[in-house]
């Protein structure tokens, strides 16, 4: 595919000439080295044997890497009206391999926007990165990756093990059904504006079966229970369920007295399904 980045404008002209200074209100941090961009468009290839779909493409800094690195067909969408022109224009040097999609990625489901194979490759707004994720859980099979920006805690949040300071309800549900690789850090200096915190790349594989056999439901309804009052014992924390605990927890062999850190997925999966039944 034909590399037309010496024809493209500098990220810094493209913000200048459409007036795009970042909004907190919108979670915006850009990413303008493109060396950086294109190194993270590469830890999602290969690119060109599924359909691309990024959130929050600002100015298009991550979008004309994701192309430059051979992205057959990337789907951008983009909340800031005033970033659409911007991306348009980078569209018309990229033709027929940019769609730009205005609208809040927290009301669209990625998977109207294009058919399988796909993923999902952004720097993920801060402000909504947790909860679009949350959201795209259900279905993560319907992708065959996702490789996200995310605040650093955040990540480790994703990939904690049980007894650890960062396990808890977002833990569970992202490992029971997803592969979680940390791939690297991001220093605040990297984005403009520069945020208070590191930033990691994180990459999600969607599992092929969930770690263990459980509706996606009951296991969100136990997690966030158990997690809700972790510092209690299981025995006191799942009484928000509304059901006998001391008889759930023994058809599973989890010690009463047991905290919701304590336990590993397949643990909470096993009282997931004596919750649903």
């Amino acid at each position: 595919m034909a590399e037309p980045d010496r024809a493209l404008p500098p990220l810094r002209e493209v913000i200048r000439r459409y007036e795009l200074g970042a909004r907190k209100a919108l979670g915006q941090n850009f990413l303008l080295d493109l060396n950086l961009t294109r190194r993270i468009a590469r830890e999602a290839a290969p690119l060109a044997d599924a359909g691309i779909i990024e959130i929050g493409p600002g100015p298009g800094g991550l979008t004309r890497a994701l192309l430059l690195e051979g992205a057959r067909h990337v789907t951008a969408i983009e909340r800031d009206r005033r970033c659409i022109a911007a991306l348009e224009e980078l569209a018309a040097a990229f033709p027929g391999r940019l769609d730009v999609v205005e609208g809040d990625a927290l009301e669209i489901d990625p998977r109207d926007l294009m058919p399988e194979p796909r993923k999902i490759v952004a720097n993920l707004p801060y402000n909504i990165a947790t909860a679009l994720l949350l959201r795209w859980l259900p279905t993560i099979g319907a992708y065959e990756s996702l490789t996200l920006m995310f605040q650093k805690e955040v990540a480790q949040r994703l990939a904690a093990a049980p007894r650890s300071r960062d396990y808890g309800r977002l833990s569970v549900m992202v490992q029971w059904c997803c592969q979680v690789r940390a791939l690297f850090d991001i220093p605040p200096q990297a984005f403009v504006p520069p945020p208070k915190v590191t930033s990691t790349l994180v990459q999600l594989l969607p599992r092929a079966a969930p770690l263990a056999p459980c509706r996606f439901r009951d296991l969100e309804r136990v997690v966030a229970a158990a997690f809700g009052q972790r510092r209690k014992m299981l025995r006191q924390s799942l009484r928000s369920l509304g059901v006998d605990v001391e008889a759930l927890l023994a058809a599973t062999g989890i010690a009463a007295t047991a905290r919701a850190e304590e336990l590993g997925v397949e643990q909470f999966c096993a009282l997931a399904r004596a919750f649903g039944g």
